[in-house]
Parts: C-alpha cells; structure tokens; sequence
C-alpha cells in the first residue's frame, strides 16, 4: 500500500515533532507544572499568532479549487476567531488582562518570523503549498493534546482547559480532514510542487518547535 502523502511530510519531520513532545513547555501543561509566566508568555503570543492564523485560512478561502473548501475554510475562520482565541481571553481574563490588551501585545522575534512565512506562504506560493503550510500547526497540537490527555490530566484547570481542547474529537476530526486534503492536492503534482509543499511543512514544523522555546524562554527583542 502506498504511503499517504501527509504521512510521508510527517515521517520527514518526524525529529522535529519528537523534539515537540519532549520539549519542557509541553511536559510540563502536561504535568501542571509550567511556570504560569511561561504559560502567560505563551497565550499573549499565540493570540497574535491567531489573528495570521485566521488571515491565512481567509486567503485560502479564496485559493480553494472548489465551494465545499472554500466553505471549510470559511468555518475555520469562524472558528479561530470565535473559538480558539475566546479560550485564550478566558485566560487572559483570569490575569486581569483585556482583549484590547492582548492585541496591543509585540510580536516576540519568533512569533513574527513565522506569521510572517505563513502569510508570504498563502500569497505567493500555491493552494497546495498553503496547506502544506498550515498542517503541521493543527496535526501538532492534535497529536500533543491526544498526547497529553492518554497520560491523564493535570491539577492545574488552566492546562485542562488547554488539553481538552486540542485533543478534543471535533478536532482531531478537523485534523483528519486537513490531513485528506493535503493527499488529494498532491495527487498528480509534479516532483518541484511536491518539494515545496515538503519545504513549507517542514518550515512550519520548526517554527512550531521554536514557539514552544520562545514562550520558555520568554523571549522578546533585545531592543
């Protein structure tokens, strides 16, 4: 039987995704035991991420080769809008912080490269290369949540909330119908799309590793 593509990208950056799993951001929302300024660092950053995320499914509404895509993509906006970044209110809310507040947040070094890639991904390169882009973001933090749920959840509410959501079955539906569609965008593609659609999940999945350390790290601007 032959290999799916989407499992192929994925046994390509597969030290990649390891070094995820194993990284002490995720160990310890897992155990309960991530500092709260570290998990704070984290919200503030992916919130902003969020709103590129956002972008990025709204130009593919407009690159999608059919109505049933565009329609997905469509509800995804919706959706990081009005379901994923409310969990990140909610606890922005628990530090007394506004929305308003959130969005006036600075980008860290590694939250703007990566906006940035996705966006320059999504307006130049193809519709392909687009979802090669954005995959290993959503199958990441499915394969984290599923992850860190198997274990048993921690003390914390906060990282409950987190595992509970990203582990969830309407997600991991969500993932499998991401993961479908890169194998049928790459049915037929010649040897040069498909490098580039590997590039782009492989770009990802190190910016998604390097997000996990920049919220660590509590990284910002040296000046």
């Amino acid at each position: 039987m032959a290999e799916r593509f989407a499992d192929y990208l994925h046994r390509r950056a597969a030290s990649v995704w390891e070094a995820q799993h194993h990284h002490p951001f995720v160990r310890g929302i897992g155990d309960g035991t991530l500092d709260n300024e570290k998990f704070k660092h984290w919200v503030k950053q992916d919130y902003l991420y969020l709103i590129d995320y956002a972008r990025l499914f709204a130009v593919a509404v407009a690159k999608a080769p059919d109505l049933e895509t565009m329609s997905k993509f469509a509800e995804l906006v919706h959706a990081v809008l009005h379901v994923e970044m409310d969990l990140h209110r909610s606890y922005a809310r628990e530090w007394g912080i506004s929305a308003e507040d959130l969005e006036k947040t600075k980008k860290a070094p590694t939250c703007q490269a990566y906006t940035d890639f996705l966006l320059r991904t999504a307006t130049l390169g193809s519709f392909a290369e687009l979802v090669g882009a954005l995959l290993p973001c959503m199958w990441g933090f499915c394969e984290i949540g599923l992850m860190l749920a198997k274990q048993g959840m921690p003390a914390d509410p906060r990282y409950v909330k987190w595992i509970r959501m990203y582990s969830a079955a309407d997600f991991v539906e969500l993932t499998e119908w991401a993961r479908d569609l890169m194998d049928r965008l790459a049915t037929g593609l010649p040897q040069d799309e498909l490098q580039r659609i590997e590039e782009a999940f492989l770009t990802s999945s190190r910016f998604e590793h390097a997000f996990w350390d920049m919220a660590y790290r509590l990284e910002q601007w040296p000046v």
